[in-house]
């Protein structure tokens, strides 16, 4: 069975001119031709068409396509092989590519108006919009959410530091209180659990006791959060959670 030009153009996703140019070189030669000359291509022409656009998409020149498609020493499974090698070396590439852009995306959202190199100097290794697109779907019409935005966008790379040092303080309390098997409803993780809720109100919006409480169950019933926190040591996410509800219940919250 063969096929005319215009056939395997629709196929190939090629225009007929671009078939024509690799008839004169040489690349692809139709096997066929009708009565009145038009090119008809073969199945094996569209195999060679094909190896032909896989080179071509990875950037190859014409030139070294046909020496490697007319090499007769190499095999065609081989030439499948490399294909497969370096396409899965490109998606990967594109990946992390595609992952960088979503996380500078993401950060936009919080409001980071930092540079790549502030960035890595105030979060490390952390990802400040990791929850981002998250947050705004469940919370995205909330005037918390909206107050939240607001105050982020205003803040450059010194608040940012100033915000993550606390951050870091607190946890590395937090986590040597549950080291030590304080108990969730004693005064210090009591206290902690109010910093902690002060710290949201002072950065990002007004967190009341009850939506404190809301957070605090979150942070257990959120796979995320929970290994967010239980990152920080073994059980930490609901001895936070007990505290939260302790300090919210002795404020009458």
């Amino acid at each position: 069975m063969s096929y005319p030009v215009g056939q395997v153009a629709g196929f190939a996703g090629v225009t007929v001119r671009t078939l024509h140019h690799y008839d004169e070189i040489g690349l692809l030669a139709p096997s066929e031709r009708s009565r009145a000359g038009h090119r008809r291509y073969s199945e094996a022409d569209l195999d060679r068409l094909q190896q032909i656009l896989f080179y071509r998409e990875l950037g190859f020149p014409l030139e070294e396509v046909r020496t490697l498609l007319d090499d007769p020493a190499t095999d065609p499974r081989e030439h499948l092989r490399r294909q497969h090698e370096v396409l899965v070396a490109r998606i990967e590439r594109l990946r992390k590519m595609a992952d960088a852009v979503e996380h500078a995306m993401e950060a936009q959202k919080m409001g980071i108006q930092l540079t790549p190199e502030e960035r890595f100097e105030v979060f490390g290794d952390k990802d400040p919009g990791q929850y981002a697109e998250e947050a705004e779907e469940r919370w995205g019409g909330t005037a918390e959410y909206a107050e939240s935005q607001r105050r982020a966008a205003g803040y450059g790379k010194e608040d940012w530091k100033r915000l993550q040092a606390e951050v870091d303080d607190w946890s590395a309390r937090y986590a040597a209180l549950v080291a030590s098997g304080a108990p969730a409803t004693g005064e210090d993780a009591m206290g902690l659990a109010e910093e902690h809720r002060a710290h949201i109100s002072r950065w990002f919006y007004a967190c009341p006791y009850a939506m404190h409480v809301c957070l605090g169950d979150m942070y257990v019933a959120d796979e995320r959060f929970k290994a967010f926190y239980d990152s920080m040591g073994e059980g930490v996410a609901e001895h936070l959670r007990d505290a939260i509800h302790a300090n919210a219940a002795r404020h009458g919250g």
